[in-house]
């Protein structure tokens, strides 16, 4: 979320609690104006029960998710005791009414509806509701005060509605984040096993060629040994910042390793450098625009690839990875002249490869190519990107 977004969410429920206090403060005004206090004794148990009323809807941000429930209970239960005496009083008519104390149950009943906790909440509903609707007829039931209590019912009702409405949002919208983070989190160890299948190869080819050395040049021994060091490290240090962001990562954090065309290049370059086959990279077309889903892709593809060539590509000497950026697609094309071979299919490379071409709606195959040697071609759509890496 934008630092706008998070201010916005912020300022919002602000607001509505200014306007809560306004209202309330309005209607307390007509209530003592219009003499709904001023009946014999009842009127301080009246004005008693909507100050509280209006008080804890004031002070209902700071009430948690168990408090509130417990709160609206007892605040209803007081409104039902004061309806209670107001049915066996003499005195009749609009003195049994006011506005006040309603609006802010209808408040809490808005609010425990939201947020309260659901052991608590369901008693608190009732009780609230009842305490709502039976203060119009507590004295007297006649037309008008029977229209008063439908209209309290019906902004109860409404009042229930939305507040279970912004509770399934907000479980709706934790489940989504949930089930965001897992996704992610799978992604990321299907990442996390490209990085240090790669790394780990290009150690072990450069290991195999010191080895090779070692008889015949002796004095290339030490050289390789550094490059081997630096590997180690380079993969250690990698893979150090990669859990690093695993463990670290709390909402919305992107936790898939993002990467470009330059990363791309770096890679095939990485690749000459350890020795054995030599990797061109040829690209077509503009990448400036790309969506990070698909050049994230692009390196996934030409990072694969490139492992299976160091792990089974025997006798190749040459390897040809090219990307092209038509309108509204992107090609990528990996190629070897090694002798034909069979990969497993009980490996985790090409099968967690294509899962991540698909998720972006692409396409990827890999097989013997004509004239020898193994390809892997994959198709990127740029504008049905389905995966949204920020």
């Amino acid at each position: 979320m934008t630092a706008g977004g998070k201010g916005r969410s912020r300022l919002l429920p602000v607001m509505a609690w200014l306007v809560l206090v306004a209202c309330l403060a309005v209607l307390g005004v007509l209530d003592g104006v219009g003499g709904f206090y001023a009946v014999e004794e009842l009127g301080r148990a009246k004005l008693i029960g909507a100050v509280l009323a209006c008080a804890a809807a004031v002070l209902s941000p700071r009430l948690g998710n168990r408090a509130l429930p417990a709160v609206g209970c007892a605040l209803a239960v007081q409104s039902l005791g004061v309806s209670a005496l107001l049915r066996g009083s003499s005195s009749f008519g609009r003195e049994a009414m006011g506005f006040a104390e309603p609006a802010a149950l209808v408040w809490l009943l808005l609010l425990v509806a939201r947020r309260g906790k659901p052991s608590w909440a369901s008693l608190a509903v009732s009780l609230l509701g009842m305490a709502i609707v039976l203060r119009p007829v507590a004295a007297v039931a006649r037309q008008s005060t029977i229209i008063l209590a439908l209209l309290f019912a019906l902004a109860a009702v409404m009042a229930l509605g939305i507040g279970l409405g912004m509770r399934l949002l907000q479980v709706d919208r934790r489940r989504q984040a949930t089930a965001l983070r897992l996704e992610q989190r799978t992604e990321f160890a299907r990442d996390l096993h490209d990085f240090v299948a790669h790394h780990v190869t290009g150690i072990v080819v450069q290991a195999q060629g010191a080895q090779a050395m070692a008889e015949k040049r002796p004095d290339m021994l030490p050289p390789a040994l550094r490059r081997i060091e630096q590997a180690g490290s380079e993969a250690l240090t990698s893979m150090r910042h990669m859990v690093g962001m695993l463990r670290d990562a709390d909402g919305e954090v992107a936790l898939t390793p993002l990467a470009g065309i330059g990363e791309v290049r770096s890679l095939v370059e990485e690749f000459s450098s350890v020795g054995g086959a030599r990797a061109t990279l040829d690209l077509e077309g503009t990448f400036d625009d790309l969506p990070v889903e698909v050049t994230t892709t692009v390196h996934r593809v030409v990072m694969e690839a490139l492992t299976n060539v160091r792990k089974h590509a025997h006798g190749c000497t040459e390897v040809r990875v090219r990307v092209d950026r038509s309108e509204d697609r992107v090609t990528v094309r990996v190629g070897d002249d090694g002798r034909q071979r069979h990969l497993s299919h009980g490996g985790f490379g090409l099968k967690g490869l294509a899962e991540r071409v698909g998720l972006v709606g692409g396409t990827v195959q890999a097989g013997p190519v004509t004239g020898g040697g193994w390809g892997v071609e994959a198709a990127l759509p740029v504008s049905k990107a389905k995966v949204a890496v920020s």
